[in-house]
């Protein structure tokens, strides 16, 4: 039963749950506790219970009995993630809807800053910012938050082109439910869901904000996250990529548009390939010929500019459907990687040494599709893997494939662009009480490759 509020809230935040119940009881209260005084009225919870094996359907009957402001759907079937938010965005009667995963959590006064910026900007797409928490309390910054600075006002695409390399997930961003009716936008089933539902979000607003400051705290190291899940469901995401072209063709046939999501999804692609945790080793010359399948179908006609250094090389690689190359070049790369992790620490710190110009951008290659084997020189830092994704699995579908309002500073460095991308859903850990906002602490390396930053990820 869904008790509808008395008023239209100015925001629905949709919580759909899944396996979480170590980390549910925190995410709520997260959101709950940050409304602020005088402010019940504009912001309305709505927690899909999409079948959960624990107890979380339990959980949210109780927490919903004796709070205003949250109401539950209880889904009789597990329908997995994307269509647990479309259950949760159908009785949503707010003018802004959010989604936010039920195993992340927000930092202290996230809610009053997003309402206050909805009221003076009145954007069709709010942007925000997070950190990635790792489990012993860890925090890091996205390797993709440094393209959400020093955007002024209200904005379009055409204006920022950058954003669109922003991690292409749904819980960084606060969408006008009445703008994402007129492009007629649902979550598709599947792995890997957010791939066509956040960059025609983009594509199409006229009005884009963004919030540069921590609101979205997304957790790492769930057992059970579809990243660390090794399966066939990962060829979801050849589906999803599908369903966004197709919507790019009909809506925003634009040169400079599909250049910029080729290369984002190449890029994304070679992260799952490269993946053990994702793919059995078995699977990784068929994802690869799909890769390049998906290659050759949607080259731009101009060509693209591919990234540089060895992700431009895989880019090539790809695009000569050469998989033992490829396969040579992971090796290689792995093995310089382990040489050098293995290095023994210096007892002094070393002087900083010069930096390297980048390696020229390598040019799209039309050939044929060949098993030549020239895998090029290791040099550069293979792709680790994006700490995302995680969740509801629902059914498997398709081919075998998810404080005060003002800006918090930052201290860390964007991290491994490698990373990135869906929602988390179905960790098991325990999970202590919310974690204070901290200051952004994160160390790591630079990202040479923002495509690889992506979602949706997730």
């Amino acid at each position: 039963m869904v008790i509808e509020p008395t008023q239209a809230p100015l925001l629905s935040i949709v919580v759909p749950v899944y396996g979480v119940e170590p980390y549910l009881y925190q995410c709520l209260e997260s959101i709950r506790a940050d409304v602020p005084a005088g402010e019940a009225d504009a912001v309305e919870v709505i927690a899909v219970d999409d079948a959960s094996p624990d107890r979380c359907g339990e959980m949210l009957r109780s927490y919903a009995a004796g709070r205003a402001g949250v109401r539950t759907v209880h889904l009789t079937g597990n329908v997995g993630l994307g269509p647990a938010r479309n259950a949760g965005l159908d009785v949503a009667a707010g003018a802004y809807v959010w989604f936010v995963d039920s195993d992340d959590w927000l930092p202290p006064g996230t809610i009053p800053a997003v309402l206050d910026r909805l009221r003076r900007a009145r954007p069709d797409v709010l942007m925000l910012d997070h950190l990635r928490v790792h489990e012993g309390g860890r925090r890091e910054v996205d390797a993709s938050s440094h393209l959400l600075r020093g955007v002024p006002g209200v904005v379009r695409l055409a204006d920022r082109p950058q954003l669109l390399r922003v991690q292409h997930t749904a819980w960084n961003k606060v969408v006008r439910r009445g703008f994402m009716a007129e492009l007629g936008l649902r979550f598709h089933p599947g792995w890997y869901e957010d791939i066509p539902f956040s960059h025609p979000l983009l594509i199409g607003a006229e009005r884009i904000s963004v919030l540069d400051r921590v609101c979205y705290l997304y957790r790492q190291g769930r057992l059970g996250a579809i990243t660390s899940t090794r399966s066939r469901r990962h060829f979801d995401a050849f589906d999803q990529y599908e369903r966004l072209f197709d919507w790019l063709d009909r809506h925003a046939p634009d040169d400079r548009l599909r250049a910029e999501l080729f290369t984002l999804m190449i890029s994304h692609y070679l992260v799952v390939a490269g993946n053990d945790g994702r793919l059995h080793p078995r699977l990784r010359r068929a994802f690869f010929r799909r890769v390049a399948e998906h290659y050759r179908r949607y080259l731009p006609g101009a060509g693209y500019s591919p990234p540089a250094g060895v992700a431009g090389l895989k880019h090539r690689l790809v695009g000569r459907n050469s998989y033992l190359a490829y396969a040579t070049l992971r090796r290689a790369h792995r093995a310089a990687g382990r040489v050098r992790g293995n290095r023994p620490t210096p007892p002094t710190s070393p002087a900083p040494e010069p930096a390297l110009a980048p390696e020229p951008a390598l040019a799209p290659d039309a050939g044929p599709p060949t098993d030549a084997a020239h895998a090029g020189t290791a040099t550069d830092a293979g792709h680790a893997g994006r700490a995302t994704d995680a969740g509801h699995s629902g059914p498997p579908t398709g081919t075998a494939h998810a404080g005060p309002p003002t800006d918090a500073g930052r201290t860390g460095s964007a991290t491994d662009a490698g990373r990135s991308e869906e929602a988390a859903h179905g960790g098991s850990a325990a999970q202590a009480g919310p974690a204070p906002e901290a200051g952004r602490t994160a160390t790591g390396t630079t990202a040479t490759d923002q495509a690889a930053a992506m979602a949706s990820r997730r």
